[in-house]
């Protein structure tokens, strides 16, 4: 498999291809370096991320955004993704975050308050209706590489071949021509922030805290 690094302007504002043609999909993914990280997802008008921009703000270590807080009714934080184009051949997605927090603070998924707040990685279909109509458009990281929200610098880097899940929970292995053609028609890519059964559903902090994207690419 050829490898090629596609950076998303997460203090990056570059794309590089080792290796590989000038392809139409390369050309569109060269497109979104440095492109806005979108807060969201916004649907008929409406910012499914009550609390929030609509977008990241620039910051001299990369786009950050402050988790709402103290408790659910101050908002909740659900999908931050920038535009793709195919994925097609790439290898594995990687984000490295940094969370700053008031001592004590802690991340609730807010539909699901008893569970663990995570951070999954994501991509997207093009054509996603946002319904029972395109469920196998949306793909969430593998059960077991979600990572529970917590102060610190982290890094996450998982491969496509791992068992990325579909918004029905079916696993990659079991759906594999729906996986690859999401792959191959990618629109969106980015991550979410919720809980093991509700990877977008939200979260929301109970003190001060603050994300911010210090990488993200394709490769």
């Amino acid at each position: 498999m050829k490898r090629r690094n596609f950076l998303v302007g997460a203090g990056v504002a570059a794309t590089c291809f080792a290796g590989v043609a000038a392809t139409p999909g390369a050309m569109l993914m060269a497109q979104t370096a440095g492109a806005t990280w979108s807060i969201g997802p916004t649907l008929r008008g409406k910012n499914h991320s009550p609390g929030l921009p609509a977008t990241m703000r620039e910051t001299p270590e990369g786009p950050a955004f402050d988790f709402p807080y103290p408790r659910a009714s101050a908002g909740h934080v659900h999908y931050v993704t920038a535009p793709a184009g195919s994925l097609a051949g790439a290898s594995r997605m990687v984000i490295r975050y940094r969370i700053d927090a008031a001592p004590g603070t802690r991340f609730v998924a807010q539909e699901d308050p008893q569970g663990t707040a995570t951070i999954s990685l994501y991509f997207q279909r093009a054509g996603d209706t946002w319904t029972m109509r395109t469920p196998r458009y949306r793909w969430y990281s593998p059960e077991d590489r979600l990572v529970p929200l917590s102060p610190g610098t982290h890094e996450i880097a998982i491969d496509f071949d791992e068992e990325w899940h579909a918004m029905t929970h079916e696993r990659r292995s079991a759906i594999p021509g729906a996986f690859e053609a999401a792959l191959a028609r990618a629109e969106r890519v980015g991550f979410t922030f919720g809980s093991a059964p509700l990877r977008g559903h939200g979260v929301y902090a109970t003190g001060p805290a603050r994300f911010t994207l210090l990488d993200f690419r394709v490769e």
